[in-house]
């Protein structure tokens, strides 16, 4: 029995194993429940479901089922149901679980409480999580289970998740007894919370590094576009001796795309060859992103087209640096490439193929796909799509439709950023087409929205002096100059040698 997780390898495995039990009339009910419990947590989501989240709610359904059965579950019944609700739904509460546990008096023990800490970091309540993990936090030490480093460093983990990262930094300095892995979390959490400069002090002071110390900070340093201080570290564990893996090259091709340093990113590539890495979906990924934003979408598509376990991010890469590239048609051929060879779509699909149609003037196709995203797709638009709807139709002289488009806009639909791309798209879509009563109207609202920005202002001039309206070309210079928040640096060129 205690072979079960070994053999069944998928929920429909593990089904007719509880069936030919209950057929049989077997034995030891409980025991063998709970064996069938924990053989639920090596079982992945099928891929083939026609949504993902139907595979593992009928998971997480059965897993339920399982448990309701076995009578006085033992904590390792507990333990178990807690760690089904954190692999396959984290979000539906699998603390409840150790709260009846405590009211059915069963003992936890070491294997508990990483599982419930866990647990906590997925409640979407930032408060709450950390109050959860507080709470936790008081029952681990009462048991006297903090003693143990996995459930330690998992609390830490926990505390960095719920946006506490002083809470987790007070914990770490309380214990002497600190691992690599302790210092691991920490750093992790440091840089996910935007703390790269405190993540560094303590990766610096670290007594001993390994290849996830490597990794988590140079991965920082590119999220945080501190991409100098990416590629120096990089080298940096290349001299002490360290074989970097995928995760540090591909933190660094980012950092070296961003930075526009080709030289250094072919390089990278070149150590790649010479030791001969696997080039994985996600090496493939990384390579793709950096050829396509380093101006050469050829390269990019040979490593593309060599990828042979494509996923999601590998085809929004190459779909990306297609539309980056104006490649419209050619956006919209891979797009639909990608949906016939079985994969979903998501925002950043949608957004790419989108700037690809606004490139390319497809009009008639962005519409399509952007009728499609809800109602055939199941993708939520956001207010980045219907920018780029805007700006679309706003190339394309559909100037009333876009501002349509835009008035009808969700409220919560995103933050001001996104609403500040639409107006300005539409702005930008007026200044093309000669449009001064409708970029009245979408000026108005960049200023709202941004009253520093003095490039509406000098489109604003630009296209009342084409027009020959004097007297509000001289008005709109007073605005500018009287309003001290207006930014009117002028326009540099940079040499980068």
């Amino acid at each position: 029995m205690s072979s079960i997780h070994k053999l069944c390898k998928t929920l429909r495995h593990v089904h007719q194993f509880h069936a030919h039990f209950i057929t049989s009339g077997g034995t030891n009910q409980n025991s063998v429940l709970a064996n069938i419990l924990f053989a639920i947590t090596s079982i992945t989501p099928s891929p083939t479901a026609t949504h993902a989240l139907s595979s593992t709610s009928v998971i997480v359904r059965y897993a339920n089922l399982v448990f309701s059965l076995i009578t006085n579950p033992s904590t390792f019944c507990f333990n178990t149901i807690v760690r089904v609700y954190t692999l396959h739904a984290p979000s539906l509460s699998p603390h409840s679980f150790f709260v009846q546990m405590r009211r059915r008096s069963v003992p936890p023990d070491f294997h508990t409480f990483p599982f419930v800490f866990k647990a906590a970091c997925a409640t979407k309540k930032k408060n709450v999580s950390f109050a959860l993990v507080e709470a936790l936090h008081c029952q681990a030490l009462r048991f006297g289970l903090l003693s143990d480093s996995f459930a330690f460093n998992t609390l830490i983990r926990a505390y960095s998740a719920s946006s506490s990262i002083d809470s987790a930094l007070k914990l770490f300095d309380e214990n002497p007894q600190r691992d690599v892995v302790a210092y691991n979390v920490l750093i992790d959490g440091l840089v996910k919370a935007r703390e790269v400069a405190r993540a560094r002090e303590l990766f610096d002071s670290m007594p001993h590094r390994d290849l996830v110390s490597w990794n988590s900070l140079i991965a920082g340093y590119a999220q945080m576009s501190c991409c100098g201080e990416a590629i120096g570290l990089f080298d940096e564990m290349v001299a002490c001796g360290f074989r970097p893996d995928n995760v540090a090259i591909v933190s660094t091709l980012s950092a070296c795309a961003r930075s526009g340093d080709l030289e250094k990113g072919r390089a990278i590539h070149d150590y790649v060859k010479r030791n001969g890495l696997f080039v994985d979906s996600f090496l493939a990924t990384g390579l793709v992103d950096f050829y396509a934003k380093c101006g050469f979408i050829e390269t990019a598509m040979e490593i593309y087209s060599l990828c042979s376990d494509k996923t999601l991010f590998t085809w929004n890469a190459m779909i990306t640096g297609l539309a980056m590239h104006g490649y419209g048609e050619l956006t919209v051929d891979y797009f639909r490439t990608m949906i016939s060879s079985g994969v979903r779509p998501d925002g950043v699909s949608f957004i790419s193929v989108l700037v690809g149609c606004s490139h390319a003037g497809l009009v008639d196709e962005a519409k399509k796909l952007f009728d499609e995203m809800g109602s055939l797709y199941d993708v939520d638009r956001e207010m980045k799509h219907y920018g780029c709807m805007a700006d679309l139709l706003g190339r394309a002289g559909l100037i009333e439709e876009a501002a349509e488009m835009i008035e009808k806009m969700p409220g919560d639909g995103g933050g001001k950023r996104e609403r500040l791309l639409a107006w300005s798209g539409l702005l930008g879509g007026c200044r093309i087409h000669g449009n001064i009563e409708v970029a009245e109207k979408a000026a108005e609202r960049v200023m709202e929205l941004s009253p520093e920005d003095g490039g509406v202002y000098k489109v604003m001039v630009e296209m009342y002096a084409n027009a020959e309206r004097w007297e509000d070309v001289v008005k709109v210079r007073q605005v500018m100059e009287r309003d001290e928040r207006v930014n009117k640096s002028a326009g540099f060129s940079r040499v980068m040698s």
